[in-house]
């Protein structure tokens, strides 16, 4: 993972097949924001196949998982 000097941070996630994180992934104290490197994401309510940005402003939250297993780059601009 890298970290950055105001605390951003960036890192690259893999998902196998039938992935599925455990709780609500909730996005404090900033945003979260992940490009779909390849494979199929899903954040609980919506697939984003490869090429998908996809920005979670803070506060909100998402269940990460996939069925097909997917990477993603998942940026954390503030921390």
């Amino acid at each position: 993972m890298w970290k950055g000097e105001n605390g951003a941070g960036a890192d690259v996630v893999e998902f196998g097949p039938g992935s599925c994180w455990q709780g609500k992934d909730v996005h404090e104290p900033g945003p979260e924001e992940v490009y779909v490197v390849s494979g199929v994401f899903n954040d609980g309510f919506k697939d984003y196949p490869a090429g998908s940005f996809i920005h979670a402003p803070a506060g909100s939250w998402h269940i990460p998982q996939s069925r097909t297993g997917c990477t993603l780059f998942v940026f954390y601009p503030e921390g």
